[in-house]
């Protein structure tokens, strides 16, 4: 292995050396906020069960609810007393990472699903501006040929009106456009 070699994997050791450090605070930092929340839990089973015991003491609930609050209430303090050991700061952070990565999918499935939204609008405007521009050519197209057929009506009565007169011996326009090929 050469010197360049060495000093390329010694500056990629160092930057990696950094990345790590901070993910390792990071996952620090959460296993602390992680135990801190599992006391605030384990504190609000135990407030809840001296709810419990004093609202069954003065008559507040019966038996059944007493009993069924503190049953939860323990249950409450098991999950917090849970959470702050390691074990359970670790499975918290699990499934955390799984909320996380669940969340990232169903933002992906938003995004693709919004994408093609704006792809079938998109889809909708450009079809709507193809029937506008179809339509335009057409009522063109239209007037053209009613202008077309106007001139040649006008151009028949021409026809007929001079078949009429004195000067019928020679050749009359609508003769003319019989020798054309078309029709009268």
């Amino acid at each position: 292995m050469s010197f360049h070699e060495i000093s390329i994997v010694i500056r990629a050791v160092n930057r990696a050396s950094n990345e790590f450090a901070r993910v390792s605070v990071d996952a620090e930092s959460m296993a602390r906020r992680i135990r801190s929340a599992g006391a605030a839990i384990a504190g609000l089973g135990a407030a809840s069960r001296a709810v419990a015991y004093l609202g069954g003491q003065f008559g507040l609930l019966t038996a059944e609810q007493t009993r069924w609050l503190s049953s939860l209430s323990y249950a409450v303090v098991a999950l917090g007393a849970f959470l702050r050991t390691s074990f359970g700061a670790a499975l918290a952070q699990k499934v955390y990472a799984v909320a996380t990565a669940f969340a990232s999918k169903a933002t992906w499935a938003f995004n693709s699903a919004l994408a093609m939204k704006i792809a079938l609008l998109t889809l909708g405007v450009g079809l709507i501006v193809a029937t506008a521009a179809y339509t335009a050519w057409l009522a063109s197209s239209t007037r053209e040929a009613a202008e077309a057929m106007n001139r040649y009506n006008a151009e028949l009565e021409k026809a007929r009106a001079f078949s009429g007169t004195a000067y019928g011996t020679a050749v009359s326009p609508l003769d003319e456009l019989r020798r054309r090929g078309v029709e009268t």
